[in-house]
C-alpha cells in the first residue's frame, strides 16, 4: 500500500468518472419511472446491514448498479465525489492512494457511503469527527417524488440536507455525495488500556475525549471493549510514520482477544492504517465465533477470503431464512432465543450506569464502547455545531455508542422482545437513543418524539407527498 500523496484524478479521468455516474444515473431513473405507479419504491440490492425485517414488495427496485463507485477524488481539496452506494472498502481503497480517508470509516468493508448518512455510522474517530454525514458537502438525492435534487447546508433544499441523516431511505436515496476527507499517516500506534472499574473507564474516556491526550501521547482514535464488570478496555490510537513491526489480524490471530492482558500498564501494539481502519471486519468484531470460526482448528482450514463479515452476514441470512438455530435448540427442548444486537447512545455520564444494567440483566458478552461528538463547526449561529432533527443529539456532548449483538434465551409467555423492549425504555431513561438498523418496539408517540416527529412529518410532505417510500416508522419498527 502507498501513502504518497499523489496528483489525484486527472482533468479527462475525472470527466470519465463523472460521464460513467451520469449514465449510471439514467439507468436509475429509467428504473424508477418503470415501478408502477402506485408501488413502493425501493433499491435492488441483494446485500444489506440491516437485522429487523424489511416489508416485502415484489415490485420491481431501483437500478443502482451505475452507483457503486468512487467518481473522483481532489486530494490538494482534501474532497471527494462519491456515488450513493459505494461501500468503505472501494471507499477507503481509493483515498489511501493519496494518503487520505473518510473522516469517519465504520468498522464493515460492505456498508456504503450512502447508508452510512441516511442510518448513521460511528467508529473510532467519532470523538473528534462526528458521524458520516458530518462530513458530508453536498448530496445529490433521488426523492420519493422521483426527482434528483442536491442538497448543501444553505441551498433551498437545507431541509432536506439537515433531516436525511437518520431517514433509511424514507425520504429518498443518496446518488452522489461529496465529502470532506482528512490526512492519515501509513501506520496506528495502539495502546490497550485496562480497567477493573467501568466508572473509573468512564470517567477516563471523557478526560481524553476532552483532552485528545492520554499520558503524554496524543490520542487520534479511541473505542473499547467491556467484557465483564472486572474487565474493560480503551484502545487509543496514534497516527504515525515511524516504520517497525505490525501485527496481521486476519490470519489466525483475532483483534479483540489481542485487547487483553493482566498488567495495569498499557499493552502496545502496531496496524498499517488499513489494517487498522479494517480491524473488526475479519471476525465481525467477535461475531465471527458464532460459527465456529474462532476455533483454532477450524480457522486454520477457514479460506482467508471468507474472513470477513459479508460472509458471516451470508450465513446469518441462511438462519434467518431455514430458521436453523431456533431448530437446534428445539431438539435440545429450548424455545427460540431473542435477537439482541443493538447499537444505542447514552450520554457520557451515564455510561457505567447503563453498561452496569446490561450486564446485570442481557447475558451478551463482550459490548463495544465508542465515544461521538457532534463536529464543532462553528459560526454565530450554530457555535457547537449542527444539528440533525431526526437523531437529535446535543452540541457540545458527549455520548458513548453501546454496541452488543448476540441472541438472548426466551421465556415462553413472555412478551415478543421483551430484552430489546427493556433496554429501550433503560436508553431512554438515562436521556439516550439507539439505532434504526435492528429490531424496534417503540409506540408510535414515543417513536415521533424520539425520532424527529413534527419535522419528519413535514419533510415526508416535501419530498414524497405520494408516499412512495415507506414512512420511518413502518420502515423501522412495523413488522410487515
Amino acid at each position: 500500500m502507498s501513502l504518497l500523496g499523489k496528483a489525484g484524478h486527472a482533468p479527462a479521468a475525472r470527466e470519465s468518472g463523472f460521464a460513467a455516474h451520469r449514465a449510471g444515473v439514467d439507468r436509475l431513473l429509467a428504473s424508477y419511472r418503470a415501478i408502477p405507479e402506485h408501488a413502493n419504491v425501493r433499491l435492488a440490492k441483494k446485500t444489506s446491514n440491516l437485522f429487523r425485517a424489511r416489508a416485502k414488495n415484489t415490485a420491481p427496485g431501483l437500478d443502482v448498479s451505475g452507483l457503486t463507485r468512487v467518481i473522483a477524488v481532489d486530494p490538494a481539496a482534501k474532497t471527494a465525489d462519491v456515488a450513493g452506494m459505494t461501500t468503505y472498502e472501494e471507499l477507503v481503497a481509493a483515498t489511501l492512494q493519496y494518503g487520505l480517508a473518510p473522516l469517519v470509516v465504520p468498522q464493515l468493508k460492505t456498508i456504503t457511503l450512502g447508508g452510512a448518512v441516511t442510518g448513521l455510522g460511528i467508529e473510532s474517530t467519532s470523538f473528534r469527527s462526528g458521524l458520516p454525514h458530518e462530513s458530508v458537502l453536498e448530496m445529490d438525492v433521488l426523492t420519493g417524488a422521483g426527482e434528483i435534487l442536491t442538497a448543501t447546508p444553505d441551498n433551498e433544499h437545507a431541509d432536506l440536507f439537515r433531516g436525511f441523516p437518520n431517514s433509511y431511505g424514507t425520504l429518498g436515496y443518496t446518488v452522489r455525495l461529496k465529502i470532506e476527507l482528512e490526512e492519515v499517516q501509513p501506520y496506528v500506534a495502539l495502546r490497550h488500556v485496562r480497567f477493573r472499574d467501568v466508572r473509573e473507564l468512564e470517567a477516563t474516556l471523557a478526560t481524553i475525549v476532552t483532552d485528545r491526550i492520554y499520558q503524554g501521547e496524543t490520542v487520534d482514535y479511541l473505542d473499547g471493549v467491556v467484557f465483564s464488570a472486572e474487565e474493560s478496555y480503551l484502545t487509543l490510537g496514534r497516527r504515525t510514520d515511524e516504520p517497525g513491526t505490525v501485527s496481521d489480524y486476519t490470519g489466525m490471530d483475532v483483534y479483540y482477544r489481542s485487547l487483553q492482558h493482566d498488567g495495569d500498564a498499557p499493552k502496545r501494539d502496531r496496524l498499517t492504517i488499513h489494517d487498522y481502519l479494517w480491524r473488526w471486519d475479519t471476525d465481525w468484531f467477535w461475531c465471527s465465533r458464532a460459527f465456529g470460526a474462532q476455533n483454532p482448528k477450524i480457522r486454520r482450514f477457514w479460506p482467508k477470503r471468507y474472513r470477513r463479515s459479508s460472509f458471516y452476514w451470508k450465513l446469518v441470512a441462511l438462519d434467518h431464512k431455514y430458521a436453523i438455530a431456533d431448530r437446534l435448540e428445539a431438539r435440545k427442548g429450548n424455545p427460540p432465543r431473542e435477537r439482541v444486537v443493538q447499537d444505542i447512545e447514552v450520554p457520557v455520564e451515564r455510561t457505567a450506569d447503563f453498561v452496569e444494567w446490561f450486564l446485570r440483566e442481557i447475558p451478551i458478552e463482550p459490548i463495544w464502547l465508542c465515544p461521538l461528538r457532534l463536529r464543532a463547526t462553528g459560526g454565530p449561529d450554530r457555535p457547537g455545531g449542527r444539528t440533525w432533527p431526526l437523531y437529535p443529539l446535543e452540541p457540545d456532548r458527549t455520548y458513548v455508542n453501546v454496541g452488543f449483538w448476540s441472541a438472548v434465551p426466551t421465556t415462553p409467555g413472555q412478551q415478543e422482545g421483551a430484552a430489546n423492549r427493556a433496554i429501550e425504555r433503560t436508553v431512554t431513561e438515562f436521556d439516550g437513543h439507539k439505532s434504526l438498523y435492528s429490531d424496534s418496539f417503540y409506540d408510535e408517540d414515543e417513536f415521533a418524539a424520539l425520532y424527529g416527529g413534527n419535522t419528519y412529518t413535514e419533510l415526508k410532505k416535501r419530498y414524497d407527498p405520494d408516499q412512495r417510500l415507506l414512512d420511518l416508522y413502518s420502515k423501522a419498527v412495523q413488522r410487515k
